[in-house]
């Protein structure tokens, strides 16, 4: 029998914490690129050490994808339990293969009312050579069902294992070789899967991970400094700059606390560095009046806020687009920021690198929210080249009548940094005159709260306006922002329908011009967001004055798939 489709092929790999999944799953898209096929892969973890079930979605397609599908092609059981979960996603066309013992007998006999299944069932740790060697056995089975070269299998697992002992590496070798072999011989026997056309090399592309654009954006937009406590999905962003540290010449803190560490942030941007924090939603929380304190020194700021489900702990290892509204609000005072929100691993390097450049520019915060599904996920990126010139800093030399908050045009002041030039570069977080210094006089703060102000109409002009697909004068308009990207422009192709438009937003405050006028003339406007409210419809309603009719909202903890957003725009009058 076949398996998988002409254009792509899914299979979902299931097992326990602990097993090495999240290695085998990096491995095994650098080996299926490498091949020649387009590859996204993207991780379920439950919030602990060891135990519980963990899963990897691996897709390879024959064109780009970036989205999670319901449908499995292929199940690969790793331990007793890992199955049930995902019942309602496996059909009789789904070939499950794993040790007789860790497949759910229901699904070995297809008694009763069941449905009958093709199963596979192999001794995987006696062909390994043990328990230790299972996850590379299967990487060896992946790589021959997929026809890898077994020579691209063994280079990217020894690039992969590069840090062990020689010993281990060639154990591993070993258990790799069997699963190949047993691919082209046992398995081949009874199935093989309908493998996607391998049309064009993909060595221009970066197989990565959404935290590593992210952390690279950082790099190219000149961040010297990161300080963050470690709290997921965040946390990635931080080790990545850490490994890195030396080779790029970043000062990397983990703080005490979330406190600590955007003051650590401001602090570095006072002395002239580019400063960086990562956090979470709790931690955020944390950092309020920090930000604040940013917006009243103005001092540049960057703070990447990777989303995931809460309120409190709520799912720590889960997606969700459900911190908008706080990173708009959060704060207290009225001063301008800025939000970015990258749907795409291209978008999270370039965005990222932009934050830099915005902060420095117009001395504001500015947030780059992005999500678990996002970070964590694998994916194929091109155009990420670093820039041929190191970042300008907007720094100038502070003279002997040097004025920190020198009342403008724009609002924005010339700023200087102690030590640069013979002028006292003074800041206070109480309200304060053009030199720095404090005041009470009520004429004064008006002009300061106005000069402040301005920038947010300044900076409206130097955002990226949304990215529109579909015709010129759509009926129906989906609408949304941040990782719903692919999601959406994959449903739409599949769903052919010529009266839709998709619109998504990556920088969502300042709300850009450009876009508006295809969003007030839609008949029927659909948003498509991670969370339970329609915080982004909700903002769009509130500055525009129109109705969203349609809401495709999913707070679960999972990502969205492709099929139930085509479900939905499917029932579309």
């Amino acid at each position: 029998m076949q398996i998988g489709t002409q254009s792509d092929l899914t299979l979902v790999i299931s097992g326990e914490a602990g097993q090495g999944l999240q290695t085998l799953e990096g491995l095994l898209v650098r080996v299926l690129k490498r091949a020649g096929y387009y590859v996204c892969a993207s991780s379920e973890v439950m919030s602990r050490i060891r135990g519980g079930n963990n899963s990897s979605m691996i897709r390879l397609a024959s064109h780009p994808v970036g989205a999670c599908v319901r449908r499995i092609d292929l199940f690969i059981a790793l331990c007793p339990g890992c199955m049930e979960r995902f019942h309602g996603r496996l059909t009789p066309q789904t070939v499950i293969l794993g040790e007789k013992g860790h497949v759910a007998k229901r699904y070995l006999t297809g008694a009763g009312k069941e449905r009958k299944f093709p199963v596979l069932a192999l001794e995987l740790s006696e062909m390994a050579g043990g328990e230790r060697y299972v996850n590379t056995l299967v990487l060896g089975l992946c790589a021959g069902l997929c026809e890898s070269g077994p020579e691209v299998l063994e280079d990217e697992l020894r690039r992969g294992l590069a840090r062990l002992d020689e010993a281990t590496i060639e154990a591993n070798l070993r258990a790799a070789v069997r699963g190949y072999a047993a691919a082209r011989e046992e398995i081949a026997s009874v199935f093989r899967p309908a493998l996607p056309a391998r049309e064009r090399a993909l060595d221009a592309c970066l197989a990565l991970r959404g935290v590593d654009a992210v952390s690279l954006g950082a790099l190219c937009g000149g961040c010297n400094f990161v300080a963050g406590y470690p709290m997921s999905p965040s946390t990635g962003v931080l080790t990545f700059l850490a490994r890195h540290a030396r080779d790029f010449g970043v000062i990397v803190e983990q703080a005490e606390d979330e406190i600590a560490a955007v003051n650590m942030a401001l602090g570095a941007w006072y002395a002239g560095a580019r400063a960086l924090v990562t956090t979470s939603g709790g931690g955020f929380a944390l950092m309020t009046e920090g930000l604040s304190l940013a917006g009243c020194i103005e001092s540049p700021l960057v703070v990447h806020l990777g989303q995931r489900p809460g309120p409190a702990t709520g799912l720590p290892t889960r997606t969700e687009q459900a911190d908008l509204t706080h990173a708009l609000y959060a704060g207290h005072g009225e001063f301008p920021r800025i939000v970015l929100a990258p749907g795409t691993l291209e978008q999270g390097f370039a965005l990222m690198r932009d934050a830099f450049d915005l902060a420095d520019r117009f001395q504001v915060p500015v947030f780059v929210l992005t999500d678990q599904f996002l970070l964590d996920s694998w994916g194929l990126a091109t155009g990420m080249a670093a820039p041929v010139h190191a970042p300008e800093p907007q720094i100038v030399a502070g003279g002997p009548s040097y004025r920190r908050y020198a009342f403008t045009e724009d609002g924005i002041s010339p700023r200087a940094i102690p030590g640069l030039g013979s002028g006292c570069v003074c800041v206070d977080s109480d309200e304060h005159d053009e030199y720095g210094r404090i005041t009470e006089d009520f004429t004064m703060r008006e002009a300061m709260v106005r000069k402040r102000l301005r920038k947010g109409q300044a900076l409206q002009g130097a955002l990226r306006g949304p990215t529109y697909v579909g015709p010129p004068a759509p009926r129906c308009l989906a609408v949304g922002w941040g990782s719903t990207w692919a999601v959406m422009n994959e449903a739409l192709a599949l769903l052919e329908r010529d009266d839709i438009g998709w619109l998504h937003f990556s920088q969502v405050w300042p709300l850009p011009l450009e876009g508006i006028p295809v969003l007030m003339r839609a008949v029927h406007r659909i948003a498509i967001e991670g969370n339970a409210t329609g915080q982004f419809a909700g903002l769009l309603s509130q500055q525009y004055r129109l109705d969203f009719h349609t809401q495709i909202l999913k707070f679960n903890g999972r990502p969205f798939e492709v099929e139930e957003v085509c479900e939905r725009l499917a029932d579309l009058p």
